[in-house]
């Protein structure tokens, strides 16, 4: 085995370990929002991330963070409070697994976005991947109440559409950055950034969480850390659209997290979908050998681009 492809699926493990650790977070993050202001969990979130980013930071010899890179991180920090804090409120009101199945919309719009902003280049495997897999999300989703006319639903509904939209744009940004940073500054200002932008708000409309919840705080901490810090070295060495199908493997945690933690059910075809997702996933993943396809010109379509 090459030393590039050994780089890739190392790269590949890396990103399916992170996509696991922050759907472990997302578990914790489901118990305190039952409790506490979602402002307050997200601000806690970053904070206490930004104590074990710091740890993880200053183990690795303290590698230097320039001007250049507080300012490009600025507006990633803000995607990313964006699509934590909408992503947060989202688990108060809908099933993790159901949840998870709505935010999928995300790894469809990352090759696009890094089209858009990376320049890379559209791979049909990429392509074909995103789209099997979403097809095993439709199952997953299949006849279940995930539409229901409640208004508080229809809300974490669109809720969790628009974090979608930007975590996608917050991965892409992520993958910008990556190979100049390094894991170890991605992570820490991938903390530090958003828990400065919360901050205001979330001192402004809530209130302190009891002292019961700080394990389930300093375990958020370490968890959004070990996961940001596995994607981190995983986009350094891969693509976005390589990695982006391995958010798909989320359903599968994310179900059984809820079923052994909140009682939350999955049904049949939730096992169904996730292995058509897995097997989504590692086919996309494999190096592609064929020609790639070029990124859409403005006003053309997919079925143009393939032509």
């Amino acid at each position: 085995m090459s030393s590039e492809t050994e780089h890739h699926y190392r790269a590949i493990a890396f990103g399916a370990a992170g996509v696991a650790v922050l759907c472990v977070m997302d578990g914790v993050i489901k118990h305190l929002v039952s409790t506490n202001d979602v402002l307050v969990v997200t601000l806690g979130r970053y904070l206490f991330g930004s104590f074990f980013a710091i740890l993880v930071w200053a183990r690795a010899g303290r590698p230097t963070l320039t001007l250049e890179m507080w300012k490009a991180h600025g507006l990633r920090g803000f995607v990313i409070a964006l699509a934590a804090t909408s992503f947060f409120w989202c688990l108060s009101v809908l099933p993790l697994a159901e949840l998870l199945v709505i935010a999928f919309i995300a790894p469809l719009l990352v090759p696009f976005m890094a089209s858009a902003i990376l320049g890379e280049n559209i791979r049909r495997r990429s392509v074909l991947a995103a789209v099997i897999g979403f097809a095993g999300v439709i199952i997953a989703a299949a006849s279940g109440d995930n539409f229901s006319p409640d208004n508080q639903r229809l809300l974490g509904i669109a809720g969790a559409l628009f974090s979608a939209v930007t975590y996608a744009l917050a991965i892409v940004l992520m993958r910008s950055r990556a190979s100049k940073d390094g894991p170890e500054a991605i992570a820490l200002l991938g903390a530090i950034v958003p828990g400065l932008i919360v901050a205001v708000p979330a001192f402004a409309t809530g209130k302190a969480p009891p002292a019961t919840d700080l394990p389930y705080f300093l375990a958020l901490g370490a968890l959004a850390s070990a996961g940001i810090y596995l994607l981190a070295r995983a986009y350094a060495h891969a693509e976005a659209q390589v990695l982006a199908p391995l958010e798909f493997t989320a359903l599968i945690w994310a179900s059984l997290i809820g079923f052994f933690f909140f009682a939350e059910v999955p049904r049949p075809q939730v096992g169904l979908g996730g292995a058509v997702i897995v097997a989504a996933c590692l086919w996309g993943a494999r190096k592609e050998k064929a020609k790639i396809l070029t990124p859409y010109a403005p006003g053309s379509t997919p079925a143009d681009a393939a032509e």
